[in-house]
């Protein structure tokens, strides 16, 4: 360990990895792991002592499993997801989220400007904060995405804290909201294992295959449709022509 990881430099790294632990925990946590009860129930038993840090260490160790090294592991090559993702916010999706006075962590209000020198520095590119509705022409999901769009549907898993900003019913007969009391982030498109799902995760997946089954066979009676609206209208124009 001490060979791989490297030494904590200041608190600084430290809080950001519980903060980076506990934040994805609560996003994604599923039913079959439960990793926020089990991080809960480490801090509750307090196997390594009733401080603090020792409750903190027995939460982490729940978790992950026992060992001496957590934080500053051996530089990895970053995924395409997480790279994909750090791009996105930076050059689209602009997310203002802070940290309030009032929660377990420290206060962290939201500040643009170091946001934007962040992405400058590491993909350089400035942030646009009002690419979205810019793009998509105003703040009203519902009003936009009734003009323009169709075949969508939103998953919400409620223990998802994401799930607070999401679409939670239906705005139209194509853009559908499915939500799940029990489901984590994404956990509509985890692979299925069929040993542990829960029913109820396999019914909402049928469900949505289901709807996406139904919007493909409407396509197909769609195109059918048009190819004979189209073939009749070539043979009344061949007719009017020979007249």
């Amino acid at each position: 360990c001490v060979t791989y990881y490297r030494p904590l430099t200041n608190s600084r790294e430290l809080k950001s990895y519980l903060h980076s632990l506990y934040v994805t925990a609560a996003q994604y946590n599923d039913p079959v792991r439960n990793p926020v009860s089990v991080i809960c129930g480490g801090i509750d038993g307090g196997a390594y002592g009733s401080d603090v840090l020792s409750k903190i260490y027995s939460g982490l160790v729940a978790l992950r499993g026992d060992g001496i090294c957590f934080v500053n592991p051996p530089s990895t090559t970053v995924s395409e997801t997480s790279e994909g993702w750090g791009w996105q916010t930076c050059s689209e999706i602009v997310f203002p989220i802070g940290i309030g006075s009032n929660t377990m962590f420290p206060a962290q209000p939201y500040n643009f400007n170091s946001f934007a020198t962040s992405c400058e520095k590491r993909y350089a590119v400035s942030p646009r904060p009002h690419w979205v509705t810019t793009y998509y022409g105003g703040h009203s999901i519902k009003l936009i995405l009734n003009k323009f769009g169709s075949n969508i549907i939103f998953y919400n898993g409620l223990r998802d804290p994401y799930s607070s900003g999401g679409v939670l019913e239906d705005l139209s007969d194509s853009l559908v909201a499915i939500q799940a009391a029990q489901g984590s982030h994404c956990l509509d498109l985890v692979p299925q294992n069929l040993t542990s799902d829960p029913k109820w995760l396999v019914d909402l997946r049928n469900k949505e295959v289901s709807i996406i089954k139904g919007w493909i066979a409407q396509y197909y009676v769609d195109l059918q449709t048009l190819g004979s609206t189209k073939l009749s209208i070539n043979n009344e124009n061949k007719l009017f022509s020979m007249k």
